[in-house]
């Protein structure tokens, strides 16, 4: 259960490193959002190092499950637009995804 703790985190300051480019960039803010855009990458790139997975492909694999349904969470609380049902949906069947990716060698027959 602390992986998906560890894997909200590390979606969390990977949207909000992201989301402080597309300011810059996208939204034309000031240069300066640079700076809390790569502290924010570096602490996502940190965060996910916690997760208990033997190999990174598997974690990395697995919190693609997690990213996404906290970029809905994200769509919601930050830019204010309501997520679709379809959206909620979709990221379920993701987190489900991630679970089996993350748990599948307790599930597979030895």
């Amino acid at each position: 259960m602390l992986n998906y703790l560890w894997f909200f985190l590390a979606a969390l300051f990977e949207i909000a490193g992201c989301y402080a480019f597309w300011m810059w960039l996208r939204l034309g803010k000031s240069a300066l959002w640079i700076f809390p855009a790569l502290l924010s990458l570096t602490l996502f790139a940190f965060l996910l190092t916690r997760v208990e997975a033997t190999y990174a492909g598997r974690a990395y694999a697995a919190y693609g499950g997690i990213y996404i349904v906290a970029s809905i969470g994200w769509l919601g609380m930050v830019e204010r637009v309501r997520p679709l049902n379809s959206d909620w949906l979709g990221a379920a069947l993701c987190v489900i995804g991630a679970s089996v990716i993350l748990f599948g060698p307790r599930f597979s027959q030895s």
